[in-house]
């Protein structure tokens, strides 16, 4: 088999992120063998790709958290050549090699096979943002919510937040507030939202332990202050689902909206979940659950992704970015 291409970061001897070539003898151990045809981009994949980005602890690293692709080679009773193939999450693109390679050699326990009906491009355009929107609005819709209840979704542009818009609209939910600082983002009304809003527009001048009532339920992917203003507004027996931390790690409250106003915080872990949970949500997302063709994407090839990765880095990308990761056949 000839060389292939990967993206690839290095910090020796000065950082570097690149696309380079490699060989099936440059790839990791692992059970199986998959022709990657598609990966996505995430924050995370993002932090990867920069210097001191703090997502990176062993270098050379190929980035990707995600990828879709076709079984070549397996050493896995569980697998065969051929199979449809996706992974999420786990330690890829972080600690072990991603998505970033037309080939990976990947544990046979990471994988799940494509549901029918979902293709390779269609499931990287959800990839893990899509994967964690589902979760996010999976444990939401166990609070029983009428479908005029107010729910709020932070970082409404991003991938988390627009696949969580599309989503609470394809069940129903009619009164989706968007929390984004692009004001005039028409594509987040055409996805479901009813209107958008700024974080000045809901953040108080100063947070107090309680305040007006305004939203049934949160979806958030920024934490930090935002979530922090965000608990004390939040309506009797309405939760808040936590499910990113691009604004900061810390969030300050109090117990009152808790023990007064009796709200949940749920956190939405996509990294580790199990595979009866990822057969279930990917089940939906092939299904029921479908909004890949509403979805504001773009795809690019792996020479794309220096820009790509920056604009998401600098808060100018918008929606999901799916990456063409197989050479031209």
């Amino acid at each position: 088999m000839t060389n292939f291409s990967t993206f690839r970061v290095s910090n020796e001897p000065t950082f570097t992120a690149a696309v380079r070539k490699a060989a099936l003898t440059d790839l990791p151990e692992g059970d199986v063998l998959v022709r990657v045809d598609y990966s996505d981009v995430n924050y995370k994949d993002a932090l990867a790709a920069k210097e001191n980005g703090g997502v990176i602890r062993s270098y050379p690293m190929t980035p990707g958290i995600d990828l879709a692709g076709e079984v070549i080679d397996s050493q896995s009773a569980a697998f065969s050549a051929g199979d449809q193939v996706l992974l999420t999450g786990y330690g890829l693109g972080v600690s072990h090699p991603g998505g970033y390679s037309q080939f990976q050699r990947v544990p046979a326990d990471w994988l799940i096979k494509r549901p029918a009906g979902l293709s390779a491009k269609d499931s990287m355009v959800y990839g893990t943002a899509g994967f964690t929107a589902a979760l996010a609005v999976q444990s939401l819709e166990e609070l029983q919510l009428e479908a005029s209840a107010p729910i709020l979704v932070t970082g409404a542009s991003g991938g988390v937040g627009s696949v969580s818009i599309a989503l609470l609209n394809k069940l129903g939910y009619r009164n989706i507030i968007a929390l984004s600082r692009k004001k005039e983002a028409q594509w987040l009304l055409d996805l479901g939202a009813t209107t958008i809003m700024t974080p000045a527009e809901v953040m108080p001048e100063k947070i107090k332990p309680l305040a007006k009532q305004q939203f049934a339920a949160v979806i958030d992917t920024v934490g930090g202050e935002l979530i922090s203003g965000l608990l004390p507004q939040i309506a009797y027996g309405g939760g808040a689902f936590l499910c990113g931390n691009a604004g900061g790690i810390k969030m300050e409250t109090t117990v009152l909206p808790f023990i007064l106003r009796g709200i949940r915080i749920v956190g939405i872990d996509s990294v580790n979940v199990s595979h009866e949970v990822r057969n279930l949500i990917w089940g939906k997302l092939a299904a029921d659950w479908s909004v890949s063709d509403r979805l504001h994407t773009q795809e690019i090839i792996l020479d794309q992704l220096p820009d790509t990765l920056a604009a998401l880095l600098a808060g100018s990308h918008q929606g999901r970015t799916i990456v063409k990761v197989a050479a031209e056949k």
